[in-house]
């Protein structure tokens, strides 16, 4: 018989190119190779990372800490500890709003366009706004920022900017009073000059006459802060205390002589018994209490009252907000306030605002001009920010509009005259 007939296995394809002798490997198409060879090319054709000068080198075992470390670790609990300073931090930086730069040159202008949207901030941003929003909360927190603009390997860009924790820098005077000096430490115990300060962005909030360092918005909060997180830990004692019910069993023996006699045997029952009641009702389960004689039930502590706390929590959180400098509506607290108060506590907000813009503009400045020199761009670069808020337009457009009607007037009128 000849073999049952069946499905002819086909030859393995095999690759355009490849030796089939014996002992010899299947290689790659020329094709094949040449993308493997351009694929590793392209990996050893990537530049190296941009080095950041203000970062600190190897942690050591007795790491110097700077001068001010206590007084930050004190604000950072702050803001960990009340949400409403936070709260206040965050939406400042946010309110602060955007902003866009503007150069003669045209070309310059789209590169710079294309940097302010794409610009690497630290390892996980992108972006100028998140930029601003970073120095900003660094600048508001500790009263100081300090910022580094990290140039390409090849020098022709920017390849990111880095804000620098303040524990990693020093900064002191300079050979002139005019002048603030960055130091970083390089082991972790030696403050050192930076080697490119040109490329080191530093701002202080109100520093002190003859001092580097500014001065924290949180600054004179710490003590009034300490009341109110004891406020707040009090009341929490109390609702322990007051809020989970505890009850009080009163049994009162009965002149007959079986209660006299056995007061201990009856009381240990009732015991008993309302400890099972009270576990059967932690499981979910509703059982009755029964009992005799003369038994009295009553609530721990129902009868006193806690204390109130509105008022003087009320007085704490005032002076939190009047020197944080954002209106209360905007933090959540239903204070009662007229419609006219609040218009005034908005434009005073503006103001604080505006304040913040200039402190931001001239580090922005110095952001675009390294990255047009690098670029190769001569021009200068403004900065124009965006306006608060719609409200603000809407007061701007009615200005104008009053403005025009009163020249129409005032035309109309000199017509009249001269008719």
């Amino acid at each position: 018989m000849g073999k049952p007939l069946g499905r002819r296995r086909r030859p393995a394809p095999q690759c355009a190119g490849a030796k089939r002798g014996a002992g010899e490997t299947i290689g790659f198409p020329r094709t094949g190779r040449r993308k493997m060879k351009m694929r590793l090319w392209k990996r050893m054709k990537k530049t190296a990372a941009a080095a950041v000068q203000t970062a600190r080198g190897r942690p050591a075992a007795d790491t110097v800490q700077p001068p001010h470390w206590r007084e930050w670790a004190v604000y950072d609990g702050l803001r960990q500890s009340i949400p409403v300073i936070d709260a206040a931090i965050g939406k400042i930086g946010r309110l602060v709003g955007g902003c866009a730069p503007i150069c003669t040159d045209q070309r310059a202008q789209a590169e710079l366009e294309a940097f302010f949207r794409d610009v690497c901030v630290g390892a996980a941003a992108r972006g100028m706004d998140a930029f601003i929003r970073s120095y900003l909360d660094s600048l508001l927190t500790y009263g100081n920022a300090v910022g580094e603009i990290a140039a390409a390997a090849d020098g022709r860009t920017v390849a990111g900017l880095y804000i620098a924790p303040l524990s990693d820098v020093c900064v002191r005077q300079g050979t002139s009073p005019l002048e603030a000096k960055i130091y970083v430490y390089r082991d972790g115990i030696t403050p050192a000059p930076a080697p490119y300060p040109e490329l080191l962005l530093f701002s202080a909030l109100d520093p002190p006459p003859g001092q580097v360092y500014g001065c924290s918005l949180l600054r004179g909060l710490p003590f009034v802060s300490d009341i109110l997180m004891k406020i707040y830990a009090s009341i929490g004692q109390n609702f322990e205390r007051m809020g989970n019910l505890r009850y009080a069993v009163t049994y009162r023996p009965g002149p007959d002589a079986p209660d006299q006699t056995g007061a201990k045997e009856i009381a240990d029952s009732i015991a008993r018994e309302w400890a099972d009641a009270m576990d059967a009702a932690r499981h979910g389960v509703i059982r009755d209490f029964v009992a005799v004689g003369d038994v009295d039930i009553k609530v721990i502590g129902a009868d006193s009252q806690m204390v109130s706390t509105e008022v003087p929590v009320r007085q704490m959180l005032e002076q939190i907000v009047a020197k944080l400098g954002v209106p209360p509506f905007l933090l959540g607290l239903n204070w009662s306030t007229t419609e006219r108060m609040s218009a005034q506590q908005a434009d005073i907000l503006t103001s604080e605002l505006e304040s913040y813009r200039r402190l931001l503009t001239p580090v922005l400045v110095k952001i675009c001009t390294v990255f047009l020199r690098l670029r190769g761009y001569a021009c200068g670069v403004d900065i124009i920010w965006e306006n608060i808020n719609l409200q603000d337009e809407l007061e701007l457009a009615n200005a104008r509009l009053t403005n025009l009607r009163a020249d129409q007037l005032q035309a109309q009128l000199e017509n009249r005259q001269e008719g």
